[in-house]
């Protein structure tokens, strides 16, 4: 699961979402669609028909490259949550506008699962001082599950006497 826990002063949980193509597997796919794109040009260098086909494979290996990046720009969301003394902080970056903070004293935190009825299946939420916010909405099902059950654990062992 894309996420690590960071016991520091502040325990602090770093959800990202998983990221399948690396950007060496990027720049790869790209010169690789380049290369393989002109081979049929090969056997047309030196006529006026390599000029003709010429733009669109360098169309097509423009839209790939823009279509990835935009994969990545979209996929750049980062959440934290973090416990200082008995605040409970939730830090949400979304790819475009102003981050988004909650805040709650962690004896009045839950945390819930919503197996149906949320954006999407096993939505995760965390309650308290008045909001319910979104945590982890990105990661897969199993994911979602698996830090359902962490969240959890980690409440427990913080309210617990």
């Amino acid at each position: 699961m894309p996420h690590h826990w960071t016991p520091q002063t502040a325990t602090v949980l770093t959800l990202w979402p998983h990221r399948s193509l690396p950007r060496r597997g990027f720049a790869a796919m790209v010169l690789m669609a380049f290369t393989l794109g002109t081979i049929p040009l090969y056997g047309l260098l030196g006529t006026v028909l390599l000029w003709g086909i010429l733009p669109f494979i360098l169309i097509v290996v423009g839209g790939l490259w823009w279509g990835l990046e935009r994969s990545y720009r979209d996929g750049d969301i980062l959440e934290e949550l973090s416990l200082s003394d008995d605040i409970l902080t939730l830090r949400h970056r979304p790819p475009k506008g102003d981050p988004k903070t909650w805040e709650c004293n962690i004896y009045w935190a839950r945390v819930e699962m919503h197996v149906t009825g949320g954006p999407v299946p096993h939505y995760v939420t965390l309650s308290g001082n008045g909001r319910t916010v979104e945590i982890g909405s990105f990661l897969s099902e199993d994911e979602r599950k698996s830090l359902y059950g962490e969240l959890t654990d980690f409440l427990k062992s913080h309210t617990t006497p």
